[in-house]
């Protein structure tokens, strides 16, 4: 904790310290041991984040639609372009995550809008989040913990939190049913979560959204990626990058009267219509891991106005573990 006080993020660490009192109680399974209790499944990466620790950071912008201009009177639709910053990671907290498995991968962003005003968001590669509540959560990373011993999760406790919980085998069935992605710019990226977007007349339109690539998903076959190797992602970012062809649709599917809203283990039914509010498109990648991106959370509760969070539960128990996360990350010895 030496030199705390003197650290240039002291404010941005005390800012999302104080997001601990703001999240509704109901959501708060005690941060700090959530934490501790992810470091205890999946080892703990000093100077990395918790999740998502191998990453690359870019820069782009956002150009908002009139259907987005429709449905909302947030300024990131106005159709002027908006700043973003973009992490792209594997999932996960090993930052020598192999870029080679069909595991997760993730988009965080955060729009610079007018007047200082942020909005900052997490999406996965998959419809489906890990878990429908904080205590399922918390429950499946307690079966998984390795025992000292063996080094190896028990099977047994594996497999009976799952058969009484069957929802946190949705997400890792589903990527296991993928092919590896072949690019960050060529994969589908869900918020998983229902939010409301609330037009001048103060209608509101509840949906979940992709981020869709515009030139399409790419994939490799199994012997692809077995050549590709496990660090190709971040050269392949840049290449791309600097080729102008990383760019996504950030569509929004719309929910309907009946549809569940307040789960990210339940996507809206296929045949829900899907607009565009706008399109991101990455300009610049930063020439390390770390770059803009280092002190942000990207907590998916930092709304502009004109969007509200819905009442899924796993939605606000995800700000107070980035918090406990953050503060963690600017007190230990930097990363190599």
């Amino acid at each position: 904790m030496r030199g705390l006080s003197s650290h240039p993020l002291l404010a941005l660490a005390v800012g999302a310290a104080a997001v601990l009192s703001s999240v509704p109680a109901r959501a708060q399974v005690d941060p700090n041991r959530f934490v501790d209790q992810f470091e205890s499944t999946f080892g703990k990466f000093e100077g990395f984040r918790r999740s998502g620790a191998k990453g690359i950071c870019a820069t782009g912008e956002f150009v908002g639609s009139e259907q987005g201009r429709m449905l909302s009177t947030a300024s990131a639709f106005s159709g002027r372009p908006v700043p973003v910053i973009v992490r792209f990671s594997v999932g996960g907290a090993n930052p020598q995550a192999p870029d080679n498995a069909r595991t997760q991968r993730n988009l965080a962003l955060q729009f610079n809008l007018p007047g200082g005003e942020v909005w900052q968001m997490g999406n996965i590669s998959a419809p489906v989040f890990g878990a429908a509540t904080p205590e399922q959560f918390f429950g499946r990373l307690q079966s998984l913990q390795p025992d000292p011993a063996t080094k190896a999760a028990d099977a047994a406790k594996v497999k009976a939190f799952a058969d009484a919980n069957p929802d946190v085998l949705l997400l890792p069935r589903y990527l296991a049913s993928q092919a590896v992605p072949a690019s960050y710019g060529g994969t589908n990226y869900w918020g998983v979560h229902a939010f409301a977007f609330v037009n001048a007349q103060g209608n509101k339109q509840f949906g979940k959204w992709i981020f869709e690539p515009v030139g399409g998903v790419k994939t490799l076959t199994d012997d692809e990626a077995k050549a590709k190797g496990p660090q190709f992602l971040f050269d392949e970012l840049r290449q791309a990058v600097a080729a102008g062809t990383v760019a996504f649709n950030f569509n929004l599917q719309l929910a309907q009267a009946g549809d569940r809203l307040d789960s990210a283990v339940v996507p809206l039914p296929e045949d829900r219509r899907k607009v565009t509010l706008g399109r991101l498109t990455a300009r610049q990648v930063s020439p390390d891991a770390r770059g803009e991106c280092d002190a942000i959370t990207f907590n998916p509760i930092v709304l502009p106005k004109g969007v509200e969070p819905s009442t899924d539960p796993m939605l606000s128990a995800r700000a107070a573990p980035y918090a406990v996360g953050l503060v963690r990350r600017l007190t230990e010895k930097p990363r190599q």
